[in-house]
């Protein structure tokens, strides 16, 4: 994404990253150099929102990363949500959620709160030590979202870990220039207390769309995605990546 939302970046300018590309091959390599094991979970394509395709994931799915045009209707309807819908819903408290005031680092703000949501059963994932591990113990889930941000702003490692995932030769295009106008976005959608999550680091907050359970998410989530096709349909530029189990031997 080619800026974060104005009312979410501090006085000084956060800086702007290369685009990371919605491509699981690179994704699992990036994640695993930041500390969680893709030999139990791994990112795996979600072809359609259509059955057919969702009954080719393994399940259960642990999370759902979208990425979307950034067009008039998309942002038309944000500004609908940020005072209709996000002043009167209910938020889990167990819900962990974080600004973004980096321009283009919405790929890894969206792993971020993917990985950092996932079941209690599934914290193993995290290996100890790691820049995740490390990450998260600084960042609990009652420090502010503007507080996470700044501490990611000041990161230097995971700064350079996401430039070197956008020039990995995993990449399927080139990176482009760093002042390049890039109008996609990525989201995480997560599952967290029987909520279903939509956790964009461009808006105030999270946004829960009704609930879910383990056996349904992966269908719920995509059910979420549709609400986005459905508001943009002229558009091609969407693209979904599911956290499942990894069963390769």
């Amino acid at each position: 994404m080619s800026r974060p939302d104005a009312e979410a970046k501090s006085k000084n300018d956060a800086g702007r990253w290369f685009p990371l590309e919605s491509n699981p091959p690179l994704l699992n390599s990036y994640i695993s150099k930041l500390g969680f094991d893709t030999t139990k979970y791994q990112f795996v394509d979600v072809f359609s929102t259509e059955d057919w395709a969702l009954d080719m994931v393994p399940q259960p799915v642990a999370a759902v990363i979208m990425l979307y045009p950034i067009t008039e209707p998309q942002e038309a309807y944000r500004e609908k949500e940020k005072s209709e819908t996000i002043p009167n819903q209910t938020v889990s408290d167990q819900v962990w959620f974080t600004a973004q005031r980096i321009g283009n680092a919405c790929g890894t703000i969206g792993i971020l709160h993917a990985l950092a949501n996932i079941s209690t059963s599934d914290t193993e994932c995290i290996k100890k030590g790691s820049w995740l591990d490390r990450f998260y113990g600084s960042c609990p889930r009652h420090l502010s979202p503007a507080d996470k941000a700044a501490v990611l702003e000041n990161d230097k490692e995971i700064e350079t870990m996401h430039d070197d995932a956008t020039a990995d030769d995993t990449n399927q295009t080139g990176r482009g220039e760093l002042d390049d106008d890039v109008n996609t976005h990525f989201v995480a959608l997560v599952s967290v207390d029987g909520g279903l999550y939509e956790l964009d680091g461009r808006k105030v907050a999270p946004v829960r769309h009704g609930s879910t359970e383990e056996s349904t998410f992966l269908k719920d989530a995509c059910g979420v995605v549709d609400k986005f096709m459905k508001r943009d349909p002229g558009e091609l530029r969407f693209t979904i990546v599911a956290l499942a189990p990894n069963n390769s031997d």
